[in-house]
């Protein structure tokens, strides 16, 4: 086919439907109507004389020619990204774009994100507060920053391990000496128990404590680890949490360390397309990322 008769748009509508397998999805992505998405589909169909998705009742599905087609075009969609990204002229002033996780945005790198300011004054930083991890197309996030219990890898980007996640019990000062003493892990159970999207932790803190976590020891779900945090320093129960989260409030006497114990929760990631094309201004900051956390 002649690159002058390329059916450009059901290309690109084919590529993001693929890549989302979803046509719903890929229309709102594409800012225009699931039909139109799935006309332009239908088309490049007819003119391949193939299909490439299997329609079915719960969705849609790659067939293998799709799969192939898919693969081409999204590497050749990201590379025409990249050059766009490059040609384009930059900013007078540096700008950093980070999608980060609400929970380590709000409980680790907002209080600690002036200091990288001091030290580049130059770089305009913008926080992405975001749990869906970004494409690192045009005018997103440069950097992501994200958190996984089993996950090492996300599909074309790159990964590099920030930190373990290690999840200890803590509770607000108040809360200890208006409510019963804690001297031993079942203790807890006398309290609120905070938790962060399901229950799951908690229960693996006391089996690793050789306590018995009973079905009525329940208490409030909060959407993410920042939202426990300001409950957790309210006094209204006891919560885990991430040590690194919990390491300033802990010094500062906002919040005490029940117990020593501390279970793993998988990791935080730094996340980019490529770490070796990165601007600048976002080498400057995994650098600076890498050595405070580690420091910390």
């Amino acid at each position: 086919m002649k690159r002058g008769r390329l059916p450009l748009t059901a290309l690109r509508s084919f590529e993001v439907a693929g890549r989302l397998e979803s046509f719903t999805r890929a229309a709102q992505e594409l800012f225009v109507s699931q039909a139109a998405v799935s006309r332009q589909i239908r088309e490049l169909e007819t003119l391949l004389g193939e299909a490439l998705f299997e329609r079915r009742h719960r969705g849609v599905h790659l067939t293998a020619s799709g799969n192939k087609l898919l693969a081409i075009l999204t590497s050749s969609f990201d590379r025409i990204d990249e050059s766009l990204e490059e040609i384009r002229s930059r900013p007078a002033r540096a700008a950093l774009t980070i999608s980060v996780e609400p929970s380590f945005a709000a409980c680790w790198l907002v209080p600690r994100l002036p200091e990288f300011r001091e030290r580049h004054p130059e770089i305009d930083v913008t926080i992405d507060s975001d749990p869906r991890l970004v494409e690192f197309r045009s005018g997103q996030a440069e950097i992501a920053i994200r958190h996984s219990a089993v996950a090492t890898a996300w599909p074309r980007a790159e990964s590099e391990r920030l930190a373990d996640v290690r999840m200890i019990a803590v509770a607000a000062p108040a809360l200890l000496k208006t409510g019963p003493a804690i001297k031993q892990p079942e203790d807890i159970l006398r309290h609120t128990l905070l938790h962060e999207e399901n229950r799951d932790v908690w229960s693996r803190w006391f089996y690793a404590a050789d306590v018995t976590m009973p079905q009525t020891a329940r208490g409030p779900i909060y959407a993410d680890g920042g939202l426990v945090m300001q409950a957790v320093l309210r006094g209204q129960g006891v919560a885990l949490m991430d040590e690194i989260f919990a390491e300033e409030e802990i010094k500062a006497g906002q919040l005490l360390r029940l117990f020593d114990l501390a279970i793993p929760h998988g990791a935080h990631w730094l996340v980019a397309r490529s770490f070796k094309r990165l601007g600048p201004p976002a080498s400057l900051f995994v650098r600076w990322i890498g050595s405070r956390i580690g420091g910390s």
